[in-house]
């Protein structure tokens, strides 16, 4: 078994602008430590960035500061850098192409949002045939309001990590991760 850790959209826009995750420092920290944890033990790093092409986006505008990869992450090795332009990290970039010539055939799942990028990368990756590992505490989502009604942040992050368990991926911790 061969795994690379994917490091989902920890940018700028979660910490400073318009987007703030509920769970950010502490998710941090654990992103870092599975970070830290992957580069010791030989695991692949992919970072991957979400940029939305029109600079005149409101969120993850192409250039922008909010789109930059929080630098601690950006500091830290890694063997890839995916932009990506939709909530799926395989739906028109190379990851997947990436992944099968390094033989990688398990991939865990860490960053921003829980129940956006995350959790639909953990499902394309299924349906591509990967095994997929979900840090929980090291995911973070926000609050969420819309036309359909409104959810908090702590119970939808909760809620996403049950279904990914229910189906899609092996949910742990990050300490747990790391003893594996």
């Amino acid at each position: 078994m061969s795994k690379a850790l994917l490091v989902i959209d920890v940018q700028n826009e979660y910490f400073t602008g318009k987007l703030p995750i509920f769970n950010r420092d502490a998710s941090l920290k654990n992103i870092l430590r599975a970070i830290e944890y992957a580069n010791a033990t030989g695991i692949k790093v992919i970072l991957i960035k979400h940029v939305i092409p029109n600079p005149e986006a409101t969120v993850f505008a192409v250039h922008s500061y909010g789109a930059e990869i929080k630098q601690e992450i950006a500091d830290q090795p890694h063997n890839l850098v995916i932009e990506k332009h939709l909530p799926g990290s395989f739906t028109g970039t190379p990851l997947e192409e990436w992944l099968r010539s390094n033989q990688i055939d398990t991939l865990t799942i860490c960053g921003y949002m829980t129940h956006l990028c995350c959790d639909t990368t953990s499902r394309q990756a299924v349906h591509l045939g990967f095994k997929v590992e979900f840090l929980s505490d090291a995911t973070g989502t926000l609050d969420l309001s819309n036309k359909a009604g409104s959810v908090d942040a702590k119970t939808l992050h909760e809620t996403v990590l049950v279904v990914q368990a229910a189906r899609f991926a092996d949910v742990l911790t990050t300490a747990a991760w790391c003893q594996l």
